[in-house]
């Protein structure tokens, strides 16, 4: 799987999917703004989340997770700040998430792993 656009659309589908059965309930996908993405919005009880998925084929780079760098979760607050003025009925709590996902070189899932609260 070399097509990032499609290793991208597949682990969202996949994240989406673990979350969904972790009891979230997704509220937007690829939120986007000039800043930057967030790549799921969802409600985990009454905290707003913001999700960030990676994933990656083999650990020739890292593990998905270890991409995700200061930097992102800096931009992914901001465009939450974003969100949250146009959604103003959004709960106060909220925090960052992390779906880390790996896969062997034909798609099939090795680990899906949910981090929770990401940004400290």
């Amino acid at each position: 799987m070399k097509d990032k656009k499609v290793l991208g659309r597949l682990g969202e589908k996949l994240a989406a999917s673990l979350l969904r059965r972790k009891g979230y309930k997704i509220i937007a996908k690829n939120f986007q703004r000039r800043l930057g993405e967030i790549d799921i919005i969802a409600l985990d009880g009454e905290t707003l989340v913001f999700i960030e998925v990676k994933a990656r084929v083999g650990r020739k780079f890292g593990l998905p997770e270890e991409s995700v760098r200061l930097w992102k979760l800096k931009v992914i607050e901001k465009v939450g700040a974003y969100f949250r003025l146009l959604r103003p009925e959004t709960p106060e709590s909220q925090r960052i998430d992390v779906v880390a996902i790996e896969l062997d070189e034909y798609g099939k899932v090795l680990r899906q792993d949910l981090i929770k609260n990401a940004s400290g």
